[in-house]
């Protein structure tokens, strides 16, 4: 399964809401698009983190009927979210893949290592065919 890592430099603003700061990390994942006008992807996102610690799997009908949006914009933002290394899927549902959000992004950065090394060591090759 290929994932999709992306990266946006976004500035922080000093800030003691949890939201604002989960806003900033999803923002600086790629993860909230401009078109996502009611933050209905960063409201499956806090969905998820609320329920990580306890390991706690949902389904997307009961993340649709707890945020008030329908099944197909749920599972479209948890296919981005699966997509992108965060989330991963369950027999029963839905759970961030890791249960707190450090060890989470350490994943991600393990992920964006070792996609790193892959391509420098491609380059390496193509370098060396080109003499």
């Amino acid at each position: 399964m290929s994932k999709k890592v992306t990266i946006v430099k976004v500035r922080r603003t000093a800030s003691d809401n949890i939201n604002r700061d989960l806003q900033w990390i999803g923002n600086s994942l790629g993860l909230f698009g401009l078109r996502d006008k009611d933050s209905s992807c960063f409201r499956v996102f806090i969905t998820l983190v609320k329920r990580a610690k306890k390991e706690d799997v949902i389904s997307s009908d009961d993340i649709a009927n707890k945020l008030h949006l329908s099944r197909g914009t749920v599972v479209h933002h948890l296919t981005k979210l699966m997509n992108a290394g965060i989330v991963i899927r369950e027999s029963r549902g839905y759970i961030l893949r890791e249960s707190n959000m450090q060890a989470l992004i350490r994943d991600i950065k393990r992920d964006i290592d070792a996609i790193f090394e892959e391509v420098e060591q491609v380059s390496k090759e193509i370098d060396d065919k080109i003499g």
